[in-house]
């Protein structure tokens, strides 16, 4: 990304090959709205076509992370008909997609609350750290409404078993509870969020640009397909990623014991 876009919800940086995007309403808890949902969509789908770029950090600014959909919007929502509501829950569906199948790692730095749909944000990520002080929830039973835009990309993380439990009382829960059932990778003292973003950024950094988009894409795949057609396309990434540049500097490099030079 040469140039980060100006938007009114966000704070977008770019640093080399790592974008960091700031959910930036600290007045209103950073609770997402149709303007940040509209300006989250338009930055993703630049950074889909963005091969530079191979880390995405996301965060809040101020003392939360998101406190889930903005008032006024929910406000707005009990005027619409049926039809509208489902074009306007839409918007949110097909941001979290986007998200779920950007092409660089996407890391999900949680802090305070994250609450109704910022769980959607935490299950699209692929590295999820959270603050060891943050509250989770998924509370939308408690508006009347069901968590059925995120549901999608929640079971996919923590199971059924645990949607149970927690979409059903909508009760807000801690950090270590978030960890214990999969939703957050690590927890981590306040203090020391930015640190251990940074470390996971590198860690992912040292490793081959294609080969990491290669594995990020198998790992969506391998799931869905029958076990035959999952261990062919085992068979065949392998031998493509071995022949590949790439490949050969990373085998080479261990084999002669040095750094590999990767090419972005």
């Amino acid at each position: 990304m040469t140039q980060p876009v100006s938007y009114e919800t966000l704070q977008v940086e770019a640093q080399g090959p790592i974008v960091r995007i700031w959910l930036n309403r600290p007045e209103a808890r950073n609770a997402l709205s149709d303007q940040m949902i509209a300006e989250l969509t338009d930055c993703f789908q630049s950074l889909a076509a963005d091969s530079s770029v191979r880390v995405v950090q996301v965060g809040g600014r101020g003392p939360v992370f998101c406190a889930g959909a903005d008032v006024d919007w929910l406000r707005r929502s009990v005027e619409l008909t049926e039809e509208q509501n489902r074009r306007d829950a839409q918007t949110l569906a097909h941001l979290l997609n986007l998200m779920n199948q950007a092409p660089q790692v996407l890391i999900v730095r949680a802090h305070g609350v994250a609450v109704g749909g910022a769980m959607g944000l935490c299950a699209v990520g692929d590295i999820v750290v959270a603050a060891d002080d943050t509250k989770f929830g998924f509370t939308e039973v408690r508006l009347g409404i069901a968590p059925a835009i995120i549901s999608s990309f929640v079971y996919r993380k923590i199971g059924e078993t645990y949607m149970r439990r927690y979409f059903l009382t909508g009760e807000v829960f801690p950090a270590d509870v978030a960890k214990a059932i999969g939703l957050v990778h690590e927890v981590v003292p306040t203090e020391g969020l930015d640190e251990r973003v940074q470390a996971l950024t590198e860690a992912v950094l040292a490793a081959g640009p294609q080969a990491v988009r290669t594995t990020k894409a198998l790992v969506g795949l391998v799931p869905r397909l029958p076990f035959e057609a999952a261990l062919a396309l085992g068979v065949d990434t392998t031998a493509r990623l071995r022949v590949s540049p790439e490949g050969q500097e990373g085998l080479r490099a261990f084999l002669e014991k040095r750094k590999p030079q990767w090419s972005s």
